[in-house]
């Protein structure tokens, strides 16, 4: 039987065999480093994940959306902040069409106008129901307050569940800068502010993830995926190698019979 064998020792097979350990060594190599790179890429996510819970004190709006960077990014996205004004329930916004836990609902958005002239647009809470159909909104708190929340980024048309065109008066679509300036009279903050601690009915907002923020990137499953994609490649050169092996060892046995 180990005669069928000695083929191996032909110069075309070392060579073959050759190529075969160095290619499933290149796919391992290969794999490995894909590997890596994934788990760095973890490490990365989870490294931001921490600095983000160790700033999570709250800080000033003002602050945290300085001149240097007044628009609200991925890094300030969700950041606790307080922001002291007094609110302008004389602008106050209803915006429906918004989902929590599976109901539908509307946010109750009333502006707070700060020392410097700008105002925060505030996110009171949610309340069930379409506006008006529910229980009454509770007042917002007269003169000047400090509002604790998390910023938010500002919304385009087609997300939250947004209403498009023609709402009623004293209805908001969309919670953007763009929106706001045209039914607000005074400048605003970028984003919006959900408040913690809402009162019933209304029930405090979570915090919207921006799309591509802090959870994982795709590009960070794709190394995973060309990880497999490698080993999967080692082990096919292996599987070839061997149905290789055994087809020339029947042709060699058939030889030896003198089958063919």
């Amino acid at each position: 039987m180990v005669g069928v064998y000695r083929f191996l020792l032909t110069p075309r097979w070392i060579a073959a065999t050759a190529v075969g350990v160095v290619a499933i060594v290149v796919c391992l190599l290969l794999g490995t480093w894909q590997l890596g790179r994934f788990e760095a890429r973890v490490d990365t996510h989870r490294n931001t994940a921490a600095a983000a819970a160790a700033q999570a004190s709250a800080a000033p709006l003002g602050e945290v959306l300085t001149a240097g960077s007044p628009q609200v990014n991925t890094d300030t996205v969700g950041r606790a902040v307080t922001v002291t004004g007094s609110y302008d329930t004389a602008h106050q916004l209803l915006v429906p069409g918004r989902t929590l836990d599976g109901r539908q609902g509307y946010y109750v958005l009333t502006p707070l106008r700060t020392a410097d002239g700008r105002a925060a647009a505030v996110v009171r809470g949610w309340a069930p129901g379409d506006p008006g159909s529910g229980p009454a909104v509770p007042a917002a708190p007269a003169g000047e307050v400090t509002v604790a929340g998390r910023l938010q980024a500002p919304e385009n048309s087609g997300s939250g569940g947004a209403v498009a065109g023609g709402l009623p008066a004293g209805q908001l679509g969309t919670i953007s800068p763009a929106t706001l300036i045209n039914v607000l009279p005074y400048p605003v903050y970028d984003g919006w502010v959900a408040a913690d601690g809402a009162t019933g009915p209304l029930t405090a907002v979570p915090t919207v993830e921006p799309q591509g923020g802090n959870g994982l990137t795709l590009r960070a499953f794709q190394n995973l995926g060309y990880t497999l994609e490698w080993f999967v490649f080692a082990g096919f050169v292996v599987f070839m190698w061997f149905r290789l092996v055994r087809r020339e060892a029947e042709a060699a046995q058939d030889r030896a019979l003198g089958l063919v």
